[in-house]
C-alpha cells in the first residue's frame, strides 16, 4: 500500500478533486445544471486552499494560428482538468472531449465528472505527452 509521501502529485491533486466531487455530490444531490456543480466544486476546492478557475477560455492552434477556442469547467493548480456534466451516460464523445482539451493544452489529466445519478460518476482521462 503506497502512503502519500509515495504518490505522484497528479495522484494527490486528483484524490482532493474527486473528495470534493462527492461532498458536492452528498449535499446538492442530483438534479441541478451543470452550473450549480461547477460553482460549488469550485468553492469546495477553494476551501481547501487550491487554485481553481471556471470557465477557463483556451485557444486552438492549427500550426501556430488560433483557429478556436473552447472553455474548460474547471482549472485545479494549472494542472488537472475538470470537465461537469450532468447527463444519464458518458459516451466517447465525453472522452474524445476530454482527450481534445488535453491536447490543447499540454497538459495530462482531466477528470470528467458526472453529477446526473444520485451517486457521482468519474473517469480519470489521461494523455500521454510527446
Amino acid at each position: 500500500m503506497t502512503n502519500d509521501t509515495t504518490k505522484r502529485p497528479s495522484d494527490l491533486l486528483s484524490e482532493k478533486i474527486i473528495g470534493c466531487a462527492y461532498t458536492v455530490s452528498n449535499k446538492l444531490g442530483s438534479g441541478f445544471l451543470e452550473k450549480v456543480y461547477e460553482n460549488a466544486l469550485a468553492l469546495e476546492l477553494r476551501k481547501l486552499g487550491l487554485k481553481a478557475e471556471q470557465q477557463f477560455p483556451t485557444p486552438v492552434y492549427y500550426d501556430t494560428v488560433v483557429v478556436g477556442d473552447f472553455v474548460v469547467d474547471l482549472l485545479v493548480e494549472n494542472y488537472v482538468l475538470v470537465e461537469l456534466k450532468t447527463v444519464k451516460v458518458l459516451n466517447d464523445i465525453h472522452m474524445a472531449q476530454c482527450m481534445n482539451y488535453l491536447r490543447a493544452t499540454n497538459l495530462n489529466l482531466c477528470l470528467l465528472i458526472n453529477f446526473f445519478r444520485p451517486k457521482v460518476e468519474i473517469k480519470r482521462v489521461v494523455y500521454n505527452l510527446k
